[in-house]
């Protein structure tokens, strides 16, 4: 159903009440421009509707469910997490336990997103377990995968954290992976009994990406071409998509490079036909980067020339950064070294740009090899000076080792203010100020020690002065001023009234610390605190058999499209896959190191220099 139909539903039972028709037609209209993608309007509007306020509860439980999917989707997690709370309020309050199992799952999900990941888990649970007490299949499908998605989102932030490779990651990670694993297994075969498609391709998508992380490559290839096949019977271009590019992503750490290029250009296809320009930049860095491992050289320059066009084009100054980078490696493996050192250079600036120093230390090391590939010099080149002294030797000239040269340039730093001798040398300094001071004020006469005795005496003095409670001569008892003003011979009258000044200052100091009592509030129900909800006016004089009345009319029909689902929030276009597989694209590459860099003809030149002098 569409969600116009779910407010059409509510309309007759909201109407009867009053003042809930506009509440209604402003929950309408917030309904019509979240379906339109327009969520920013739509809260306006749903707020508008809890504003005028209403006595159905199934109107407001939608309002709350379409709040928290909008904010949701507008990244307002705090909010959208308020108001899937309430909705799950309300539906305990009703006893709708198939409301109650939604709005659990929608309340999971949100704090999935927000990584609270036990609380996730246990609202998940428990929508797991209505919807089998209540046997209804689809909605335990649905928590199924969410479960599923809650244990694999913990293991990759857990994962990331350690930047292992996939299969390599320690065993708190693989026990959240091999979780989901098993919750969307039996989704999946939960969804082939009742004959979903779509949620079997979703499933199959989820489970081809876990095993890719858990390391089980050709697993993770069977599970990609299933959900292949799904999305090309169901005409699903986008997913297509995204399974040919996982199943390049497969057969790389398979060492299947030509299946993985294949795929590859079916990615590059479809992303050109969807108009998708940044997907399309990602396929051509792939293949790029594919070529480069299968030597092709020529071809990965032609793909990764497309890669820098077109992150140029998106404003991408990271995806340029690293075309800058393979183009670099590329013409150098070609052989036209001034190419490569223009790109090597275009690297540099723009990893200074960005505050990247591990592409500036890469940069460093490929301008210094371009240029003794030239003979030219460093500086005359128009490159940045090199932190390091000298030249590394030949196995530390890659741009893979770039951690290893950060380490070496840190090394080598001078170290000036940090160092012990450093701070003795400025300590030093500072006592001999302090000691000239010393000696300026002790050149009247006194010993050292006794003036700083008398200063500390005095600052002490103040310091005392400063507790002691001063006495408001015009709130002293009259008998103590009486007291002071006639015959000092009179002791017994004199220490009545300090004694009863004594009470009357201890007794104000009681007073102000006494905790103050504040009268008991009577506590409210839960419905009556939920906001948008009016207090039931009845006519009867028992109003317990109308409120009983009212719930049965309300359990009458529950509506399962008011949870509509929110268009997808466009994410940031970048023309660079993940950092992950960036980062894996690297290590892979690492093995063809000496096949893929030219080597420095340094003897060559020096016998060519050598003749042409003789002649």
């Amino acid at each position: 159903m569409s969600v116009s139909a779910s407010a059409e539903n509510l309309s007759t039972d909201a109407q009867s009440c009053d003042g809930g028709s506009m509440c209604l037609e402003l929950a309408l209209e917030g309904e019509r421009l979240c379906k339109a993608g327009d969520c920013r309007a739509g809260v306006a509007f749903f707020q508008a509707a809890i504003q005028a306020g209403t006595d159905d509860l199934r109107t407001l439980s939608a309002i709350y469910s379409q709040l928290g999917n909008a904010y949701f989707y507008l990244g307002d997690y705090n909010k959208a997490m308020q108001y899937h709370k309430h909705d799950l309020t309300l539906a305990r309050t009703m006893n709708d336990k198939l409301g109650e199992a939604k709005a659990s799952g929608n309340l999971g999900n949100t704090l999935k997103v927000m990584g609270k990941f036990s609380e996730a888990i246990q609202c998940c649970k428990r929508h797991l377990e209505i919807s089998r007490s209540l046997g209804d299949k689809l909605s335990e499908g649905r928590a199924l995968y969410n479960l599923g998605n809650v244990y694999h989102a913990q293991g990759k932030q857990l994962g990331r954290s350690g930047q292992s490779d996939p299969g390599q990651f320690p065993q708190e990670v693989r026990e959240c992976l091999l979780q989901a694993v098993t919750y969307y297994e039996e989704n999946l075969e939960l969804m082939r009994s009742v004959g979903d498609r779509q949620a079997m391709g979703r499933a199959c998508g989820n489970l081809g990406n876990t095993c890719y992380l858990l390391g089980d490559f050709t697993k993770a290839i069977r599970y990609h071409k299933e959900r292949l096949r799904i999305a090309q019977e169901v005409g699903d271009k986008a997913a297509e998509r995204r399974a040919n590019s996982n199943l390049g992503n497969s057969h790389i750490f398979l060492g299947q490079f030509e299946n993985a290029a294949e795929h590859y250009k079916r990615t590059l296809a479809l992303a050109e036909e969807l108009g998708d320009a940044a997907v399309e930049a990602q396929a051509c860095y792939s293949l790029g980067n594919t070529y480069t491992l299968l030597r092709e050289y020529r071809i990965a320059e032609e793909y990764h020339a497309r890669h820098l066009t077109a992150a140029r084009k998106l404003q991408d100054r990271v995806g340029e950064g690293r075309a800058c980078w393979s183009l670099g490696n590329a013409h150098a493996a070609l052989g036209n070294h001034e190419k490569a050192l223009y790109y090597a250079k275009e690297h540099y600036n723009i990893s200074k740009e960005l505050g990247d120093v591990l592409g500036m230390a890469t940069a460093q090391m490929n301008i210094g090899d371009l240029c003794k590939v030239l003979g030219l010099p460093v500086d005359a080149a128009g490159s940045p000076p090199s932190p390091r002294s000298t030249s590394p030797p030949p196995a530390q000239r890659t741009p893979f080792n770039a951690l290893r040269v950060r380490r070496q340039s840190m090394e080598q730093l001078s170290l000036i203010q940090i160092t012990p001798d450093a701070k003795k040398k400025e300590e030093e300094k500072r006592d001999g100020e302090s000691r000239e001071m010393a000696r300026g004020e002790s050149e009247e006469g006194e010993h050292p020690a006794e003036v700083f005795m008398e200063l500390v005496a005095k600052c002490q003095s103040h310091r005392m002065d400063e507790q002691r409670a001063t006495l408001d001569k015009e709130n002293r008892p009259r008998e103590l001023q009486r007291s002071s003003s006639a015959n000092s011979n009179a002791k017994s009258e004199a220490m009545t009234d300090m004694l009863n000044m004594i009470s009357s200052l201890q007794s104000e100091r009681m007073d102000s610390q006494r905790a103050e009592l504040r009268p008991v509030q009577k506590k409210e129900s839960k419905g009556t605190s939920l906001p948008g909800l009016r207090p039931q006016q009845t006519r009867s004089t028992k109003p317990e058999d109308d409120f009983l009345d009212m719930i049965a009319r309300v359990q009458g029909s529950r509506l399962e499209d008011q949870r509509s689902e929110l268009p997808r929030p466009k994410p940031k276009e970048s023309t660079v896959p993940d950092d992950d597989f960036f980062a894996q694209i690297m290590k892979a590459q690492s093995g063809r190191l000496d096949d893929q860099r030219a080597t420095i003809p340094l003897q060559d030149r020096q016998n060519k220099a050598a003749s042409g002098s003789k002649k």
